[in-house]
C-alpha cells in the first residue's frame, strides 16, 4: 500500500473498514455522517458536487443535503479533509477530489456520478483499503457487486419487516376464562403483549367461543373493547381487525395510532370516519387534518397550476373518494356535502411538506401513503403534534413509490418499532381487503 494516492490522499490512514457513500444516502439521512461510530468515511466530490445541486430544493432533500454541506464545513475546521479529519465517533471523514474513472472497465459510462464513486471504490480497493459501498439505490449496489465491490444499504433506521409487530394476537385459553371476561369485562391471561395489543381470546376446547380485548399495559389484563358497539359515521367493522382498528382510533387516550395494509383493506375510510365522529360529533378536535407525501410521484406541487388548494386537489382525490361515501354512501348528492365540510373547516388538507415548523394542537391528524416517508420526515410529521392532538398513519409497505425506500426502511414501519411499547401507542396490521371482490382477488393475484 502506498503512503499516499492521488492529489495526496493520506491512504496509509485508512485502516479498517472504510465506508465509501453514495449521495442518496446522506439525502435520505443527514445524520449518516455519525452512524459508523469509530469507522472512516470516504466521500468523493462527485457526492459533494450532487449535494450542492440538491441543497436548491425546497424538499427535504434540499434541506438534508443544506445540512450535510454545514456538517462538513464545520469538520473540516480540524483539518486538511484529503488526509482525513476526525468524526466524533472516533473516524476520520476522507475527501476524494480526483477522477477515478479510469478504473472502471471499458464497458461503463464514465458520464455517471454512480459509476464514478464506483471507480473510487475500485481504486481504493487495489490500494489495499478495505472499503465498502454503501448507497440507497439498488441497482448501484448490484453494479458494485458485480464489480467486486462490497456493496450495501445504508442499515440504519431500518426494521425486519418479516417479523413486525401486527398489532394484534391469538391467545388459547379454558372456555371459563371467556365466560369469566364477558362477566367482569377483563381477564388475566399469560403473554407478553404489548400495550393496546389487540387480543382475541379463544376457547381451547370449543374454537367457535372467542372474545376480543385490548391489553392494558398498567394493569396486565385484557380488557374489553370500550367501542365495540360504537359506529362512527355509520360505519361497521367487517373483520376482526377492523375492530381492533376502531377501538385504537376512537380512544382519546391512544395518541398516535398506526395502520398498515394493502389496498382495500379500509384503513383511510376508517380513519376518516372516526375523525369525522370526533369533530363534526363529538367536538374532541378542532378539526381533520389530512395529509399525503407528494413527493413519491417525483414532482412538487409547485408544477401544478392553480391555488395551493388547487394544485392539492389532483393529490387529494383519493381522500375526496373516501370522504363521498361516508357523507352519501348513494353518492347522490356527495359532492355538495363534502364540499361544505371543507367550507365550515371541519377538514383542512396540506401537504406534509408544508406541516414542517408548525404546531398543531387540538387536531385529529391523518398521514395517508405514509410508507412513502423515510424515518426523518416521519419524525418531522408527528412531532408537529401538538397538546390534545391524535395522529394517525395509514399505508401499505409493499406499494412504495420512493425509490429509495422499502419495505424495512420507511418511515411507518419505523414508527411501528420503535413506539410499539408506548401506552399512548396503537398499531394493527389490516389483512383483509373489503372493498370488493374484484379488488380482493387483484391484492391477492397481482
Amino acid at each position: 500500500m502506498s503512503a499516499h494516492g492521488l492529489n495526496g490522499i493520506k491512504i496509509s490512514a485508512m485502516t479498517g473498514p472504510c465506508f465509501l457513500l453514495d449521495t442518496n444516502v446522506l439525502l435520505h439521512d443527514a445524520t449518516a455522517l455519525e452512524a459508523f461510530d469509530e469507522h472512516h468515511i470516504i466521500l468523493t466530490v462527485d457526492v459533494l458536487e450532487e449535494l450542492d445541486r440538491f441543497k436548491r430544493e425546497n424538499d427535504e432533500r434540499g434541506r438534508n443535503a443544506r445540512r450535510v454541506i454545514r456538517t462538513i464545513d464545520e469538520l473540516r475546521q480540524r483539518g486538511p479533509l484529503r488526509e482525513g479529519v476526525p468524526l466524533p465517533g472516533g473516524g476520520k471523514l476522507f475527501v476524494l477530489v480526483d477522477n477515478y474513472a479510469d478504473h472502471l472497465p471499458t464497458g461503463m459510462d464514465r458520464a455517471i456520478p454512480d459509476n464514478r464513486i464506483l471507480g473510487a471504490a475500485l481504486y481504493l480497493s487495489q490500494e489495499g483499503v478495505d472499503v465498502r459501498f454503501i448507497t440507497k439505490d439498488l441497482n448501484a449496489r448490484v453494479k458494485g457487486d458485480a464489480l467486486g465491490v462490497r456493496s450495501e444499504d445504508l442499515l440504519r433506521s431500518t426494521v425486519n419487516f418479516d417479523e413486525l409487530y401486527t398489532g394484534w394476537t391469538e391467545v388459547d385459553c379454558p372456555g371459563e376464562v371467556i365466560t369469566s371476561f364477558y362477566a367482569t369485562g377483563w381477564a388475566e391471561v399469560a403473554g407478553d403483549f404489548h400495550p393496546n395489543e389487540g387480543i382475541l381470546l379463544r376457547n381451547a376446547a370449543n374454537p367457535k367461543q372467542t372474545a376480543l380485548g385490548i391489553w392494558n399495559s398498567v394493569g396486565k389484563r385484557v380488557e374489553k373493547l370500550v367501542h365495540e358497539e360504537t359506529r362512527p359515521w355509520g360505519l361497521q367493522a367487517l373483520n376482526l381487525q377492523q375492530h381492533f382498528a376502531l377501538e385504537l382510533l376512537l380512544r382519546d387516550d391512544i395518541q398516535l395510532v398506526s395502520m398498515l395494509g394493502q389496498a382495500g383493506t379500509g384503513k383511510t375510510l376508517l380513519a376518516l370516519a372516526v375523525g369525522l365522529h370526533k369533530v363534526a360529533e363529538q367536538k374532541v378536535y378542532r378539526r381533520i387534518m389530512v395529509s399525503r407525501p407528494i413527493m413519491p410521484l417525483g414532482r412538487d406541487i409547485g408544477y401544478l397550476p392553480g391555488s395551493k388548494e388547487e394544485k392539492l386537489a389532483s393529490w387529494m382525490e383519493p381522500i375526496f373518494d373516501n370522504l363521498q361515501y361516508l357523507v352519501d354512501p348513494q353518492m347522490e348528492q356527495s359532492g355538495d356535502k363534502v364540499d361544505y365540510l371543507f367550507d365550515t373547516g371541519v377538514i383542512e388538507v396540506e401537504a406534509v411538506t408544508y406541516i414542517r415548523g408548525r404546531s398543531l394542537p387540538k387536531l385529529f391528524i391523518i398521514i395517508d401513503e405514509a410508507q412513502n416517508l423515510t424515518p426523518h420526515e416521519i419524525k418531522t410529521v408527528v412531532s408537529r403534534a401538538g397538546q390534545d392532538s391524535k395522529v394517525v398513519l395509514t399505508g401499505d409497505a409493499y406499494q412504495i413509490d420512493n425509490p429509495y425506500l422499502d419495505a424495512s426502511s420507511n418511515g411507518l414501519t419505523y414508527v411501528v418499532e420503535r413506539f410499539k411499547d408506548q401506552p399512548i401507542y396503537g398499531h394493527i396490521t389490516l389483512a383483509k381487503s373489503e372493498r370488493s371482490r374484484l379488488a380482493s382477488l387483484a391484492a391477492d393475484l397481482l
